[in-house]
Formats: structure tokens, C-alpha cells, sequence
């Protein structure tokens, strides 16, 4: 039987994510970076709680989530939930090329 994993998750990807120092023991998540002894780390702790802080704060102040403007508010030809997707799609660019190697190698 072949690895689930590695049908879904791109071999670049994954390389990528090694040279990081993050490993995938089984699924999608991985255990060095999510469970409760990495949450007492500085990592751990900008990932987990910083990290979700920011997505509570961006859906507060962007007046709903990713799905409800992408969408709901996409089909109903709403301006500012073309704004709030673009927006979506640019920090999630920047955060993956630029923030997060940098948390990474803390």
C-alpha cells in the first residue's frame, strides 16, 4: 500500500519543509511543531497562540472569514470582499515565503 502522504503532499514540498527541521511522522500535521511541550517554545508559541490570535483579529476586523467573503461575498459581487480575498491570497503569499521560514529557524 502507498503512503497517503506522500500522494497529497508535493516531493518539493516536503524537502523544503526538511531543511527546516520539520518532519511529518504520519498525516498532514506535524508533531515537532504541534503538541503541548513545542507550545512552551518561542516557535511553538508564535505558531500556536500568536498564530491564532492574528486569524481571530483578521477575521474580526476584516468582517468575516476567508470562506464567507471567497464565497458568499464573492457571489453576491460584494467590492469589499474582493479586497478581503485579494488580501487573503497576498499575506498568505508573504507570510509563507518570508514569516514563516523566519519562525522556522528560530
Amino acid at each position: 500500500m502507498r503512503d497517503r502522504q506522500a500522494e497529497t503532499i508535493a516531493p518539493q514540498t516536503l524537502s523544503i519543509l526538511k531543511q527546516h527541521g520539520v518532519s511529518f511522522e504520519k498525516g498532514f500535521l506535524p508533531t515537532s511543531l504541534f503538541n503541548w511541550k513545542a507550545l512552551l517554545t518561542l516557535k511553538g508559541f508564535l505558531l500556536l497562540v500568536v498564530g491564532g490570535f492574528l486569524v481571530g483579529f483578521g477575521t474580526r476586523y476584516a468582517g468575516g472569514c476567508t470562506s464567507g467573503h471567497g464565497i458568499t461575498g464573492l457571489s453576491m459581487l460584494q467590492w469589499p470582499s474582493l479586497i478581503a480575498v485579494a488580501s487573503f491570497f497576498i499575506a498568505g503569499i508573504l507570510s509563507a515565503n518570508y514569516l514563516l521560514p523566519l519562525v522556522l529557524n528560530l
